[in-house]
């Protein structure tokens, strides 16, 4: 079903979404402030994908990120919610593009915030905190990899 030698196809649609398994993507997803108060998924949880990050970058849109602590890309690991990116409101100005490990903008130790994801599982964005207000919206751009289970 998935490629497990090279003569298996490495690109293919699963549940609606294209998948190129080993290929370094980019997606640019632009979510709503109410998007990131209720949790918004980013990558789909698709059978037999384990999503990697590679890299991220947010940009606030229409006015700075405020009242939250901070916005979050999450995902799962060893069946636990693990924050993949901690980026504290302050780094939210309008306009501003924050980087994944620039002040304010925390990735996890040892690399850990790029490595595979459990299978199955999504790959969403949140909030910590009070119930953000301010920017209409977070431009939220993942750099990824799927990998096949």
């Amino acid at each position: 079903m998935f490629p497990h030698s090279t003569g298996a196809p490495k690109s293919r649609p699963i549940l609606g979404t294209y998948v190129d398994f080993g290929i370094e993507r980019y997606q640019r997803t632009r979510v709503t402030i109410a998007q990131i108060n209720a949790g918004f998924t980013l990558l789909p949880a698709l059978p037999g994908v384990r999503w990697r990050l590679t890299d991220w970058t947010m940009v606030a849109v229409g006015g700075a990120v405020a009242a939250a602590t901070d916005v979050r890309i999450l995902g799962t690991r060893a069946a636990a919610s693990v924050a993949l990116a901690v980026t504290a409101v302050a780094a939210l100005g309008q306009s501003v593009v924050t980087r994944a490990g620039v002040s304010n903008a925390v990735v996890l130790a040892d690399n850990a915030s790029f490595t595979q994801l459990d299978v199955n599982t999504a790959i969403t964005c949140g909030k910590t905190g009070s119930t953000a207000t301010t920017a209409t919206h977070v431009d939220i751009i993942l750099r990824y990899v799927a990998d096949p289970a």
